[in-house]
């Protein structure tokens, strides 16, 4: 069971990593535009940047999904079963949540 300090110290941590991943999310978008085939960089670069989209673009998609997970946690952080493992019914670690918020799995079932 989850007391209420430790409820309302997930629920501010929650709310600085949507913030932190906001932040990130908006930097890597500007990385992550098509590499234009005008521009007139040689052929091992044009294939450098590529792949660095490639990466943005991964990271980009990480971000975003974490952040679903993190609003989707700081709705529910007030419902009784926050911190219940979705699989095996049992508590979530407190340590674990501190780490990963949006966390849904104990160790064990995950």
């Amino acid at each position: 069971m989850i007391s209420r300090e430790e409820r309302d110290l997930l629920k501010n941590k929650i709310i600085d990593d949507i913030k932190l991943l906001k932040k990130r999310i908006e930097d890597t978008e500007s990385f992550s535009d098509p590499v234009s085939p005008d521009n007139s960089i040689g052929r091992l670069s044009r294939m450098d940047a590529i792949n660095n989209k490639s990466i943005f673009d991964a990271s980009l998609r990480n971000n975003r999904n974490r952040l679903k997970l993190l609003e989707a946690a700081l709705n529910n952080i007030d419902d009784s079963e926050y911190g219940i493992c979705r699989k095996c019914r049992q508590p979530v670690s407190v340590d674990r949540l501190k780490v990963r918020p949006e966390i849904l799995f104990c160790v064990t079932c995950m």
